[in-house]
C-alpha cells in the first residue's frame, strides 16, 4: 500500500481527511508561489495551485499518493487574499457584506506519475455586516491566514444567509471530490 502524503499544513484539511477515515502518513507542505496570474479566473486559479502543490510534493515522494488542495474566495472575477493582517480581513469582510460570493477548491491527487484533478465550487451569501460585527469577528483572530478573511466553520457561520455546494469544500477539502480521487488512485476509502 502506497503512503499517503498531504501536501498541506492546514489542520482543517487534516481534520477533514479524518472524516474519510484516513490519516496521512506524512504532512509535507508544498510552499509554492500562489500569486494570481492577471486574467486568470478564480476556479482555474485554485485548480492550478492544487496541481502545482501536488506536483511539487510528488517530486519529493515519487512512490506515494500525494493529495493537495487550494481554496480561493472570489467576488466576481476578483480573488480575495488569504488575510494576513487585520486591515486585509476588514477589507474582505466589508466586500463580502450582504453579498454572494464563490468559493473554489481545487483538489489534485498524484499517484504513479498520474495526476487526477477535481474542482469544487460553492456559493455563500453573508448577511450585511455592521461595524460592530466586523470588529467582534476580527477580535476572534480566526480570520488569520484564511481565504477571504473568514473561517466558515467558526464564528463566521452565524453570518451565513445561504450556502450552496460543498460545505467541506468551503472549509478547504471537498470530501466528495477527494474521496473519488483517492479511490481512483487505488486507495481504499
Amino acid at each position: 500500500m502506497a503512503r499517503l502524503i498531504l501536501a498541506s499544513a492546514s489542520p482543517r484539511r487534516v481534520e477533514l481527511l479524518a472524516r474519510l477515515g484516513l490519516v496521512a502518513d506524512a504532512v509535507d507542505p508544498a510552499d509554492v508561489d500562489e500569486t494570481w496570474t492577471p486574467g486568470e479566473r478564480p476556479g482555474p486559479h485554485a485548480a492550478r495551485l492544487a496541481a502545482l502543490k501536488a506536483a511539487t510534493v510528488a517530486a519529493r515522494h515519487p512512490d506515494a499518493i500525494v493529495l493537495a488542495a487550494d481554496t480561493v474566495v472570489a467576488v466576481g472575477r476578483r480573488v480575495l487574499p488569504k488575510a494576513e493582517t487585520e486591515a486585509e480581513a476588514r477589507t474582505c469582510l466589508a466586500l463580502l457584506s450582504g453579498r454572494r460570493h464563490h468559493v473554489f477548491t481545487g483538489v489534485t491527487v498524484v499517484c504513479d506519475g498520474t495526476a487526477r484533478h477535481r474542482l469544487s465550487e460553492s456559493v455563500v451569501t453573508f448577511k450585511r455586516f455592521d461595524a460592530r460585527e466586523i470588529d467582534a469577528y476580527l477580535r476572534t483572530g480566526e480570520w488569520y491566514g484564511k481565504a477571504g478573511g473568514y473561517a466558515i466553520q467558526g464564528y463566521a457561520e452565524a453570518f451565513v444567509r445561504s450556502c450552496a455546494g460543498s460545505w467541506s469544500g468551503i472549509v478547504g477539502l471537498p470530501l466528495f471530490e477527494t474521496r473519488a480521487l483517492l479511490r481512483s488512485a487505488g486507495l481504499n476509502v
